[in-house]
This record gives structure tokens, sequence and C-alpha cells, in this order.
């Protein structure tokens, strides 16, 4: 019964946390945006009248970065988003670009026994500031659980998973930082908001 219920908690928590980011992403969109969205192409696009593409179709077509895997695994990051309470959203989506099922790698959780514990997840990935020489690792609850997709264990060919990650917010003259996940290269990606 303990794992049953566990289990389902685990399921919906990672729901929540999906939704969560999601609804993150989309009210990014509507923000209308100040001086910084200026370097944002999409941003830029969503600001003219007409029938141009929205935020998230321009978001879609170039993503940030991508950062290549093991195996196939492709993770294509759409939108880093500053909120002003204080963290920073990463968003985008996991694929497995080979012909075969894949696993996840464990490695992608970290090596932190309080992160290791809530289940397989991107708990692992950090965001550097070279010039600010800071490493920000991804945010945790109360109870330890990391604020990024969990709940990650097989991805079959062709298929692609949204995830998303939390980190606390670098200053705000920093925009442009590395994100780094275990097994995955690093890419450059510049915060937005």
């Amino acid at each position: 019964m303990s794992i049953r219920f566990t289990a389902k908690a685990r399921r919906g928590i990672v729901a929540l946390t999906v939704a969560a980011g999601l609804a993150f992403g989309v009210s990014g969109c509507g923000d209308g945006g100040g001086d910084d969205d200026k370097s944002s192409p999409s941003a830029s696009a969503s600001k003219g009248s007409g029938s141009k593409p929205s935020a998230q179709e321009g978001q879609a077509e170039t993503p940030l970065a991508e950062l290549k895997g093991t195996d196939g695994l492709l993770l294509r990051i759409a939108s880093a988003q500053k909120d002003v309470g204080g963290f920073v959203t990463v968003s985008g989506s996991l694929k497995n670009d080979g012909a075969e099922s894949v696993a996840i790698p464990a490695q992608t959780s970290g090596d932190e026994t309080e992160v290791i514990k809530h289940g397989q997840s991107l708990g692992g990935a950090t965001l550097v500031d070279s010039k600010g020489k800071k490493r920000y690792y991804v945010l945790r609850d109360t109870d330890g659980r990391p604020l990024t997709t969990t709940g990650l264990t097989t991805l079959e060919a062709g298929q692609t998973l949204p995830v998303f990650m939390q980190f606390p917010a670098p200053p705000a003259s920093t925009t442009d930082v590395s994100l780094q996940v275990p097994t995955f290269s690093s890419g450059s990606i510049k915060i937005s908001g």
C-alpha cells in the first residue's frame, strides 16, 4: 500500500510540475515585454501587427540551444525565462532521435542523495555564469524534490517529452549562461525577462 501511494503521489507531482512549467512558459509569452525583449526574435515578432508568427511558433523553429546526449537523445531548449520571484525557468523538449528506444541515463539526476531519492529527473542540471564565476543548481522544494521534470524512464524512437528546470536567478546583468546536463553536451543560452 505504501508503494502504491508513493507511485500515485509521484505521478501527481510530475503532472503538477509539468503543468506549472507550461503555465510559466505561457505566461511569459503574454508578458508584454520590456526593453530586454529586443534581442529575442520571437519577442519582436509578437510585437508587430498583422498575421506574423506567434512567440511559440518562433521558439519551435529556432531553439535557444540543442544539447546532444548519448544514444541519440537530444535536449532542445526553447526558452529561459527570468521570473520576478527570483528564479529562471528553462523549458524545452527531450527527444529520442535514434532508431531504438533509449533509457534516460541515471546520471541526469546528478549525484546528490536528496535529489536521487525522489526518482529519475534532470536534477543534475546546472546553469554556469562564467563571467560571474557562479554555478546555479536546480532548485528544490522543502522535501528535497528537484524543481524539474521527474519520472524520466525510457523514450521510444522519435518520442518527444516536454521538460523544464528551475534555477535561482543570476544577477540582472547576467543574460548569457551555459546549461550543463550530465551525459549531454553543454550549450549557451540567453535568459530573457
